[in-house]
């Protein structure tokens, strides 16, 4: 089943009106760029709503904020990250998920779409802000070969991450820091169902006489909700993941960038796909072969989505000339219905995407271009928290997107975005 919604700025002449409500109006007229932020695909209590949005919305200001000092969308994406992964209600940096082995190991990444260059970290413990390390090895690699002609990395893991962060500056942080009472409380909690689990399936294969074998069908039953629990926990937003960003600057830039604690009671040296290439985030700025400049961030299962690479296939459906209905298209078939996912139950995910180009109004003036800004979310989980302001608005959008009623979530999508004119530095 498909949930279609389209939300189009009601007033072209206004920055950017999906979901605007009073007061929100331009502001700063000499500022350009956009930036959309997620807080997680997967499930949103009303009870923390107010959280989610507020975390956001911090995240589009700080963003923002750079933009609106000259800043390029690669370091204007790294501040709204920053804010992300220090919201303790996020799992990403602070307030991550803990391992089996009771620690904390982050994934991230970011790429640049004017470069093209990628900067990842997998694994990685003692780091406040993993994504600080990815945008760190995506500038070093900016500068071109190492000594005696070494290609620089991209892509660092566990250890050999860590010792290259403090090489470069990047202060670590004690463990007890970034965990927080919460991710404490649902690892004990996860611990406690996870050892019941495990006895549960020791006593289903004890024996394999027939009446035994039809109570063990029960009690595999039984196993399989149990384990279903430790997976989220009680409380369901222990099931969000990876939070990300995606910003177009005052040049036309995008960028795009992914933060994530991981799945919760994952196996120590788990990397999702926070920092695989292609799955985590994609940026490119339009050229000869592409029309238009995109950028994606993804959230969900790190495995559906990194066994689906679905940033690099959303990017690629954003080149078709009706945005929305490619995306919606590219979720369906190359995500819910991937023949990469044909032996999962449900196939659990979301997206923030945008694309953008360059319009001139008057052929004969450069001084009438503008930026036709383009943006939408698509989730198969149950709801999705995102956020998104240009440096024209006076304060940041947030939204709680959700699947209607009595659908169900892994089988059915929800897609929704709008429109934003970014107007010329001379407006």
């Amino acid at each position: 089943m498909l949930m279609e919604k389209m939300i189009s700025s009601a007033d072209e002449g206004q920055t950017c009106s999906p979901l605007a409500g009073p007061g929100s109006g331009p502001h700063n007229r000499g500022a350009v760029g956009f930036v959309l932020v997620h807080a997680g695909a997967g499930y949103h209590s009303e009870s923390k709503a107010k959280e989610y949005k507020h975390v956001c919305k911090r995240a589009c200001l700080r963003a923002v904020d750079r933009l609106r000092a000259g800043a390029l969308a690669v370091e204007a994406v790294t501040a709204a990250l920053v804010e992300l992964e220090d919201s303790p209600f996020t799992n990403a940096g602070t307030g991550s998920n803990l391992n089996l082995s009771g620690e904390i190991e982050c994934d991230a990444s970011i790429m640049d779409g004017k470069s093209l260059h990628y900067g990842a970290v997998g694994a990685l413990s003692g780091i406040k802000n993993p994504v600080l390390v990815a945008r760190r090895l995506l500038s070093e690699a900016q500068k071109g070969k190492l000594s005696a002609g070494r290609i620089p990395p991209c892509f660092l893991a566990g250890k050999g991450a860590q010792h290259w962060a403090a090489s470069h500056g990047i202060p670590p942080c004690p463990a007890e820091k970034m965990a927080t009472k919460f991710s404490l409380s649902a690892y004990r909690r996860n611990k406690r169902k996870m050892e019941v689990a495990e006895r549960v399936e020791a006593e289903c294969y004890q024996t394999k006489r027939a009446r035994q074998a039809a109570e063990n069908d029960r009690d595999l039953g039984s196993l399989a909700r149990v384990r279903a629990i430790v997976d989220c926990g009680e409380n369901r937003s222990a099931c969000l993941d990876t939070v990300g960003a995606i910003v177009v600057d005052q040049e036309g830039n995008v960028a795009a960038a992914v933060s994530s604690g991981g799945l919760a009671m994952k196996h120590p040296g788990r990397v999702g796909q926070a920092a695989h290439y292609g799955c985590g985030c994609w940026a490119q700025n339009a050229g000869n072969a592409v029309p238009y400049s995109t950028a994606v961030s993804t959230s969900g299962c790190g495995e559906h989505l990194v066994r689906t690479m679905l940033a690099r296939e959303c990017s690629t459906a954003m080149q078709a000339e009706d945005a929305h209905q490619a995306l919606l298209e590219a979720m369906q078939t190359k995500f819910i219905s991937s023949p990469f996912l044909v032996t999962e139950d449900c196939v659990l995910g979301g997206v923030i995407v945008l694309r953008c180009c360059k319009c001139v109004e008057d052929q004969t003036s450069q001084e009438d271009a503008h930026t036709l800004v383009e943006f939408l979310w698509s989730h198969t989980t149950e709801s999705m928290c995102i956020g998104y302001m240009s440096a024209q608005d006076s304060k940041a959008k947030t939204h709680i997107s959700r699947l209607p009623p009595g659908t169900v979530a892994g089988h059915s999508l929800a897609i929704e975005g709008g429109v934003c004119r970014l107007g010329n530095k001379s407006d």
